[in-house]
This record gives structure tokens, sequence and C-alpha cells, in this order.
């Protein structure tokens, strides 16, 4: 064996064959793939070595770096003393020892003691002050997954990769069991009283339900924080914390809230409102105002809400939405339970509808961009998404009829109770063993024609959308804004009885400013804001009706799906505002003679009923029902000046 002049050893063998040559490095041993040995000497050492440590990746704005001194030491004492102090007891005025980290994965704690100072506590010390609650904060989705599936009983990971997850034995929100502080401030703020949604509770026993959520998450070896945003205008975001206990609704948070870049939440500080959810641990039924085991309370003053006795996880989504309807409207932005696309020429429409009516279908519009599904505000800037993900209906979900709900089904996202095939994991969306309201919740990015960020320019077009199984209502009618704000505030759709006994009569629902459960003020208070929004900005207000034609639910037929998109598209082009309109009897709507696309027929829908008297009858029926309905609002005056708004309001409504 010789060495070349290059470096190189030659080696011949033998037979004659040609020689190999192999490479030397610098100190003499020839090179292989091997690699050094790893310096590690136990098994969890070396998975350390698997994780990159994370950095920010979103440039800060401005030359400013207000944390650019800090140490990660200091920074992270910093993020665990404000959380700390969200869990501190208000009896014993103090937090938990918090540190960072499952404790599954720490082999001691006793090092990172110093990363937050306790004070004595001033009255008594518990058990609980002598142990570690561990935070895990912000987990990226694949980190939840881990946690769900090895701790939470019914997690699963499906065929498309979602999360299957159950909410425990309630599968639906429980607003009788919701409850609002009523003190000096919110007594003359809020709605009360009949038909409103919120239920009074005091100071007091908000306090009684707080301590024991705290004092249950405390009694936690582990719990889940999410620091997040809501309101994608930069200039009116709202920060929220959840404080969970289980990795499924941290998940579901991080997917319906909006996600912090890392500089975002270094900077984060103090949040503006705070949930607690102890959802696994009942509320005390002998505490003064608490009808079950269940109670979901928020304090206004405080910015706090707390769960109690129910892990269904679309009570956070929906608290803070409430939330979101007192606060805005104090800064003069209109929050609205609504869904929003934008056209290629950036023309907006807001889509208002109760469920049933074709909110979600007819505002996914492959040619159009899809601001947000649920909630928006309108600011002095335009419409903005509240959230950052969609939370949708999953029962009888197939490829064909919602493509893009069904395409956003995959890995971070959230299935609630769901059935799925033990061995292949595939869900049947048909199957409503656990509830009719099985649900999904999915970041909006997995939409692809979502508009990031979620905002847009001033609403062109209003459009409340009514499923009217009565078919007397006309499938479009152009609204002044007196009646747009009539039928805002009425939020009508019918819904269609069970058949089982034979076919009954639809009922008449009415939900006001389309999400009854949620507003906080007076339903006329939204309506007059919408009112002053839409002249400012020129806004048109339609009501469409996607119900029946031709006579009611087992007479006449349902409107085609192909004819309601085809009065949408005239309503985003424009071509529908220089139609020639008739006013209709009673309702008194002005109704367009002809619509591209659509049979002219049943535009009056008079002309699609056989029996003209039963058409009258229906028409006076639901007339009545409107008259009864609007009762609860006539005698309310909103501030000066406006005393006989809603007289007027009214005289828009039907006349007979």
């Amino acid at each position: 064996m010789a060495e070349n002049g290059n470096g190189n050893v030659a080696t011949e063998n033998g037979n004659g064959l040609g020689k190999i040559h192999t490479k030397k490095n610098h100190n003499g041993i020839c090179h292989d793939d091997s690699g050094p040995t790893v310096k590690a000497s136990t098994i969890d050492e070396l998975h350390s070595l698997q994780k990159k440590k994370s950095a920010p990746t979103t440039p800060i704005s401005g030359n400013s770096t207000p944390f650019a001194t800090l140490t990660d030491e200091e920074r992270q004492k910093m993020q665990l003393q404000s959380i700390s102090a969200s869990l501190a007891s208000l009896t014993r005025e103090t937090g938990p020892k918090v540190v960072k980290g499952d404790p599954a994965k720490s082999q001691k704690v006793a090092h990172v003691t110093h990363h937050h100072h306790i004070s004595t506590p001033t009255i008594a010390v518990s058990d609980s002050a002598l142990k570690f609650t561990h935070v895990l904060y912000n987990l990226s989705p694949a980190e939840l997954y881990e946690q769900a599936i090895k701790y939470e009983k019914g997690s699963f990971v499906t065929s498309s990769g979602a999360l299957a997850t159950l909410s425990g034995a309630k599968t639906g929100r429980s607003p009788r069991d919701k409850r609002v502080v009523k003190d000096a401030v919110t007594e003359s703020e809020l709605w009360w009283g009949k038909g409103s949604p919120n239920i009074e509770m005091d100071e007091q026993t908000f306090l009684v339900n707080r301590e024991r959520a705290v004092d249950y998450l405390n009694s936690l070896d582990k719990v889940f924080v999410n620091d997040q945003f809501l309101n994608w205008d930069p200039e009116n975001r709202i920060k929220v914390r959840i404080v969970s206990a289980r990795a499924y609704h941290s998940l579901f948070m991080h997917n319906m809230c909006i996600r912090p870049s890392p500089e975002e939440l270094e900077n984060f500080g103090t949040p503006d409102f705070t949930i607690y959810n102890a959802g696994k641990f009942p509320c005390n039924r002998f505490t003064h105002y608490m009808t079950s085991s269940t109670s979901i309370d928020l304090n206004l003053a405080r910015r706090e809400m707390v769960i109690l006795g129910t892990q269904y996880a679309g009570e956070m989504k929906k608290g803070l939405f409430s939330v979101m309807h007192y606060l805005m409207p104090k800064r003069n932005i209109l929050s609205l339970h609504s869904g929003s696309n934008m056209g290629k020429d950036g023309d907006v429409a807001l889509f208002f509808g109760l469920s049933g009516t074709g909110k979600t279908t007819l505002s996914t519009d492959h040619n159009r961009y899809l601001i947000g599904d649920d909630e928006h505000c309108w600011t002095e800037n335009g419409v903005s998404n509240i959230e950052g993900g969609c939370y949708a209906k999953c029962i009888d979900l197939s490829r064909e009829k919602e493509p893009d709900i069904w395409n956003a089904i995959r890995f971070g996202t959230v299935l609630e109770n769901v059935v799925f095939d033990e061995h292949t994991r595939e869900v049947d969306y048909t199957d409503k063993s656990v509830t009719e309201n099985t649900r999904a919740a999915y970041p909006i990015e997995y939409i692809p024609n979502a508009k990031l960020p979620c905002v847009g320019p001033h609403p062109k077009n209003v459009i409340l959308l009514a499923c009217d199984a009565f078919g007397v209502l006309p499938p479009v009618s152009k609204l002044s804004l007196a009646q747009t704000m009539y039928h805002f505030i009425s939020g009508y759709t019918a819904l269609v009885a069970g058949t089982e006994d034979g076919i009954k009569e639809p009922q008449a629902t009415f939900s006001a400013c389309f999400g009854a459960a949620f507003i906080m003020l007076h339903p006329t208070k939204y309506a007059a804001m919408l009112a002053e929004k839409m002249e400012t900005h020129g806004a048109t207000g339609w009501l469409v009706n996607t119900g029946w034609s031709g006579g009611s639910y087992g007479t006449g037929n349902r409107i085609k799906l192909n004819y309601t998109r085809k009065i949408i598209d005239a309503i985003h082009n424009g071509s529908l505002l220089e139609a020639e309109y008739k006013k209709s009897e009673i309702f008194g709507l002005e109704t367009p003679t002809s619509v591209e696309g659509v049979p002219s027929e049943i535009l009056d829908p008079v002309n699609a009923w056989s029996d003209k008297d039963s058409y009258n009858e229906t028409l006076l029926k639901l007339a009545g029902l409107f008259k009864k309905n609007f009762e609860t609002f006539t005698n309310y005056k909103i501030g000066t000046g406006n005393d006989n708004l809603t007289e007027e309001i009214l005289a828009a409504g039907p006349n007979f």
C-alpha cells in the first residue's frame, strides 16, 4: 500500500484489478459515513437532540426591540410570573409555583424554583402551595396530539390525520347555565329581562366559582395555557389567555383564535381577558344562582370567564364572542354573527342566517375570497374576522357537498364526537350515535381561498338569509335601512317539524341579530349601528329566502340551490340593483320582476301558489308571528334623541 502525491491511498489486489482510491482526513484516518458518536448518556438526552430550539421567524417591525436586552431566563421568568398571577387564588393571594414543561419529561424540578418568587400567603397555606403546577404553554398541534393521545381517553388519530375526541356528557352549549355578573355598570349597560340571553349572578357567587375552578386547575400536575388574539384588525385586537385541563381544549383554541408570532408571544404581557376552563370539575349546585352542576360565568369587570361542569369546547368560542359583543360597541365597532366573503374587485358581502338557511354554503364561493365563516367586526377600516379558524358542522358531511370542509379535516383539525371505524379510523359522518352536533375545528388557512390576513373593505351588500318553510316570502327582496333593521332584529327562519306522525306545520324561529344567545346589549343598539354603517358606506340590504315556494313545507317545493346562487351572483355583480321592482303586500318588500337564470313566476310568491286563499291565510299567519315576536322590543328606547327609533323599525315590519 502506498500513498500517491494527492494524499490518496492506492491499493492493488493480486488479480491486477483497478486501483481503489480512498480519501484520508486531516488526522490520517480514512473517511467513512458513520459520523461522530452521539454525546448522550441517557435516552432522554438523546431525544433532546431531536428537538431544535425555537427561534423567532417573523421580523420585528421598526427599530424597537424591547426584549433585546433580556436573557431567555429573564423572559421566561416574566412569562411565568404572568401565568402565576392568572392562577392566583383570591383567598390565599398567591398562585402556584409554575414551571414550564410536561411533568412526565421532568426528572428534577428543584432547579427551577427561582423562576418565580412566591410571596407569603396572607391567610393560609394549602398543600397546593407545596407542589409545582407544570405549564404547557402554547404547544404546537403535534405536541398537543401527543398529550391528548397519551393522557385523554377517547382521543384518536383518524385516517385523514385529524384528532378525534369526545367532549363528555355535554355535546353542545348550555345556554341556561350561562351567567353574567350584574353590577353597577352592567346593570345599566346590558340587556336584561324578557328575551335576553343574559341571566344574572352576583360578584360574590362568581368569585366562589372562580375559586373552585382555580383550585381545581392548581391541583393538577399540569395545565395548558394558550395566549392568543381575537380580531384581525391590529388596532382593535384583544389579547386572551385560556387556561385549561385538556389538550383537546388547548388545540381547539389554538385553531379558533388568532395564533401569535414568536415575537408577539414574547411581548404578550398581561391578557385583556382570561378563561378558566375547569369543565371536568362540576360547580357546587348549592351555590347561589346555580341550577345544575354546569355553570359558564362571565365577569366583564374582571375580564374573566369561568367554566365548570361542561367540556364542550364551543363554550369557550362563544363565550369570547359574547365578550366581543360587549367590548367592541364601546369602540364604535359593530360585532356581527355572520359569514363574510370578498370578490376579486374588493366587494365585500356579509351573510346572516340561522342553522339550515345556507349561510355556510352560500358564503363559500370559489370565485370569492373567504374572510370568515362566523364572527366579524365592522370597524372604521372595514370588516375583520374575529377568529383564526372555522368551526364547521360535520353531520352528513361529504366530499361532493362540501369539498373545502372535507379537505380541511386533516392533521391539526379537531373532530368532536364523531364515530369512526375501529380499524381503518375512517369517520362515518352520517352516524349520530354520540350526537347530531358533530363538529370540526381547523385553522382558516386550511381553506384554499381564505383571505389572509382576514380583513376586507367596507361591505357592499348585507344579505339576510331565511329558510321560510311557510313558502310566502319572496326568493329575494331589496330592503330599506328600516326594513334591514327590522329583519336583522327579528332574525327569522322556520324549522321543519319531525314527520314521524305525519307532516306537521313549520315552526317559526326568531333569534335577535341572528345570534341572540351571544349578544350582550339590546338588539336595537346593534341594529342602529348596522344601519348607520350601511348608510355611511353605501351598503344595500337584501332578504333572501332559501326555503319553500308554491306552498308550505309538504305542499310546495324548496327553492333550488341553483336559483339561489344566481340571485346571490346578481347581488354580487350589482345587476340586481338595476332590476325593476314591485312592492309586496303585508310585508311591503321590494321584489324584482326578473333575475337572470331564475324563473320569473317564483319571484312573486303568490304566483307560485295554486290556492290563492291558502297563500293569503298563510301570509297573514306568518306576519302575525313576526308582530308577536317583535313585542319583546317595542318598549325599549335607545339613548337620547332616538326615542322613536323602535317605533320606526316596527313600522318597517308587516302591516295588516
